[in-house]
């Protein structure tokens, strides 16, 4: 069985919680929400010590209510997703496969996570990621594919054609590389967009330019184990959804 790691997003303030507190250690039916990627990940085959936070704001406050089961790095300037993942570029290493999951999607499962795994590993992938179809797909980045259905790119909404926008399946921000590939294409990761940051999406561009594997994707069952908390009434939104579960 390839070893299977996983690095959890977990470096931003969240302003919009308009709270102090880190945003992925506010709580979810009394549990911290990164807890729930964290559980996520370990159900879908990494082993605990082989799970990485990357931390940022309020990096301490994480490390004492996350405790040292995890392995942590920290990101000191926010500078896009690829930096975050960029920062973990140690942990990556070459071997085996490696998550690349969020620290504030606590609707995320298990079950979907291994399924993506086990996906991965029995097409033999180089990066697999994960989608969902919506009715109403603004703001997110799209999934475009070729007249096959294969994989071709992924858009965000500010640089989509008219064509583009009106795609309806949407990257849910969740992924699985395979290790290797993704250590060469962070060494050739850039910021030359308008907001100057790394983008985590841009790596599977490099992987599929410099021939580096296939990349594929997996539609979501629930869209809803898709959704990010960004302020306190999704909090609430999230908490109501674990609940009737």
């Amino acid at each position: 069985m390839e070893k299977v790691k996983a690095v959890i997003l977990a470096a931003g303030k969240g302003t919009r919680m308009k709270s102090e507190l880190p945003k992925v250690i506010h709580e979810a039916l009394g549990k911290p929400m990164v807890e729930y990627s964290i559980e996520a990940a370990h159900e879908a085959g990494a082993e605990l010590s082989d799970i990485c936070l990357v931390v940022g704001y309020g990096a301490d406050q994480v490390k004492k209510v996350v405790g040292d089961k995890v392995n942590y790095v920290v990101q000191k300037e926010q500078l896009g997703t690829g930096h975050a993942v960029k920062c973990a570029e140690k942990f990556i290493g070459k071997d085996g496969i490696t998550m690349v999951l969020c620290g504030d999607t606590p609707l995320i499962t298990g079950k979907t996570l291994k399924r993506l795994v086990d996906m991965h590993i029995d097409e033999g992938n180089a990066v697999t990621v994960l989608t969902a179809e919506v009715e109403n797909p603004t703001g997110y980045g799209r999934i475009i594919k070729d007249s096959w259905g294969k994989f071709v790119k992924i858009v965000e909404q500010k640089d989509a054609t008219h064509e583009e926008q009106r795609v309806n399946e949407i990257n849910a921000g969740m992924y699985v590389f395979n290790s290797n590939a993704l250590t060469k294409a962070l060494k050739l990761l850039k910021n030359d967009n308008n907001q100057g940051e790394y983008y985590l999406t841009d790596t599977i561009e490099i992987i599929k330019s410099q021939g580096l594997g296939e990349v594929s994707t997996l539609v979501i069952d629930d869209v809803d184990e898709t959704k990010g908390v960004n302020s306190p009434e999704q909090l609430k939104e999230a908490e109501k959804i674990l609940r009737g579960r």
